[in-house]
Parts: structure tokens; C-alpha cells; sequence
């Protein structure tokens, strides 16, 4: 039997992912933590505690609305995830604001304000001179 390149904790933080959503769009009542997407899950070696980066439609009022949601919710979240996943140990659920979209838009914002002449340069020493 080939032994997976993947480790546990890897495979257990998809599966996370995948409930701790579920969870949040079918379970939570709250409407602090509505229009929440789990964008990643890690864990840690030992599966005891899961990083859940989340987003939410609102992203200006993150802090003062969708993260007190989500800290009121942890413990329903995580007795649900031990009541679907068979683990030794349930393991404790912090929840992090996902940046990486706002990065990126800073990113390919400053990308744009660069100046286009490198593609002229590259036009130009494309095409054989004779």
C-alpha cells in the first residue's frame, strides 16, 4: 500500500474546512456570522487547535460584528465538529480574518501603477532586426 504524501493534519484541516462551513451556513442562527466563508483551515502537528481564516460579505465591520459572532459561536461549533469527526481529541477553534484578498488587490494595484514600458521593450526586442 502506498503511504500518502499528505499529512494528517492536512487532511484533517480540509475536513474541517468542509463541516466548520456546513456548520456556519446551516447551524448558526446568528445574523452577526452570516455571509461567512471559511477560505483555509491549518493545523496544528498535534490536531489540537485549528486556524480558521474566514471572510465575510461586510469586511468593514468584521471586527465589530462578524468576530464577536464568531467568538460567541466557538463553542457550539466545536461540539459539533466532536460530535462528526472521530478524534481523539476535539480540537479548540480560533478564527482569523482572511487578508489575502485585500493583498492581493494591493498587490495588483501597485502592479498597474507601474510604468508599461518594459512591454515596449520586450515588443521591440522580439521582432528580428536584418
Amino acid at each position: 500500500m502506498a503511504k500518502s504524501t499528505i499529512s494528517r493534519a492536512t487532511r484533517v484541516a480540509d475536513q474541517l474546512r468542509i463541516e466548520i462551513a456546513e456548520i456556519l451556513s446551516r447551524k448558526i442562527k446568528d445574523p452577526r456570522v452570516q455571509f461567512v466563508t471559511v477560505t483555509d483551515v491549518t493545523m496544528t502537528a498535534d490536531l489540537r487547535i485549528a486556524r480558521v481564516y474566514v471572510t465575510a460579505l461586510d469586511q468593514e465591520h468584521f471586527d465589530q460584528q462578524t468576530a464577536p459572532g464568531l467568538k460567541s459561536a466557538v463553542g457550539y461549533i466545536r461540539a459539533e465538529i466532536g460530535r462528526r469527526l472521530n478524534l481523539r481529541y476535539t480540537p479548540e477553534v480560533v478564527f482569523y480574518r482572511d487578508t489575502s484578498a485585500e493583498y492581493a488587490q494591493r498587490m495588483e494595484k501597485v502592479l498597474d501603477s507601474l510604468p508599461h514600458k518594459i512591454d515596449n521593450e520586450l515588443d521591440e526586442s522580439a521582432t528580428p532586426s536584418t
